[in-house]
């Protein structure tokens, strides 16, 4: 069993495969990607095919085992995430992919390792920033080996940036964060991976999402649990599950702010 300084060590060396895969495959394609439409209406561009194709190839050779990706059939999700329980990579190729097709320089690869289908190493780079965040269970969180968070979060919610996705939360809870908002300011940037590294690193300080997958959030719950910050489903279950279900988040950048955002959005849902 590896102890944590080794864990780190591949943690970092997972991080370095990511930007030299995004710097040959994603980069290239910056600005010139045609943007087409899956079946469920979400973007697909050429750069998230290649991308995941990299990845399949070059991640059992850091660490063997079976990759989950999100741009695969489901039938072919449900069969890797079954098998794979002794060691299983989840990857999304590009996460805010629709900011990647237009130009906008918010988006990001995220990959996690899983054993037991719970995450055990986890990064998510952004090539544009060339920011890359990863984590090791047990060995802390980091951005380009600056250790998180990078800042203190908000003391109080009042005082609170707020990374919320309106889209998909109800109506009557968007109107209630909308009209009497309980925290000081509210952003929205089209990558829920980094959005959890914007959690960990404190350039967030609460957040929510209405419906993330496994790819989602596989690599940035882990970032954000090794930087010390908070998080659930809206129910209050532990976020966790295969990969065909959608769960809601909420999370903190500390748990005694989690726990004051946790209350306010029970009694206003």
């Amino acid at each position: 069993m590896l102890n944590a300084a080794q864990r780190l060590e591949q943690a970092r060396a997972l991080a370095e495969l990511v930007r030299e895969m995004a710097k040959e495959t994603i980069l290239p394609r910056y600005l010139s990607a045609v943007r087409e439409h899956k079946a469920d209406g979400s973007v697909l561009t050429e750069a998230d095919l290649a991308s995941q194709a990299a990845l399949v190839e070059r991640l059992p050779r850091l660490i063997p085992g079976a990759v989950l990706g999100e741009e695969m059939s489901a039938e072919e999700q449900g069969r890797v995430w079954h098998l794979g329980k002794g060691g299983l990579w989840v990857i999304d190729p590009i996460d805010g992919t629709t900011n990647f097709a237009n130009g906008i320089p918010f988006f990001g690869v995220a990959v996690a390792y899983l054993i037991d289908h719970k995450t055990q190493l986890g990064v998510v780079y952004n090539p544009i920033t060339d920011e890359a965040f990863y984590a090791a269970r047990g060995a802390g969180a980091w951005l380009n080996d600056v250790a998180l968070p990078l800042r203190s979060p908000a003391a109080r919610l009042k005082d609170a940036v707020a990374g919320v996705d309106f889209k998909r939360i109800s109506h009557h809870l968007g109107d209630e964060l909308a009209v009497r908002p309980p925290y000081y300011s509210q952003r929205n940037f089209g990558s829920s991976a980094l959005e959890w590294c914007y959690v960990a690193a404190g350039r967030l300080d609460v957040y929510i999402h209405g419906g993330q997958m496994l790819w989602d959030y596989a690599a940035g719950r882990l970032i954000l649990d090794e930087a010390g910050g908070a998080y659930s489903t809206l129910g209050g279950t532990p976020l966790t599950a295969g990969p065909a279900i959608k769960r809601s988040v909420i999370a903190a950048a500390s748990p005694a702010l989690f726990e004051e955002w946790r209350i306010w959005l029970h009694s206003h849902a």
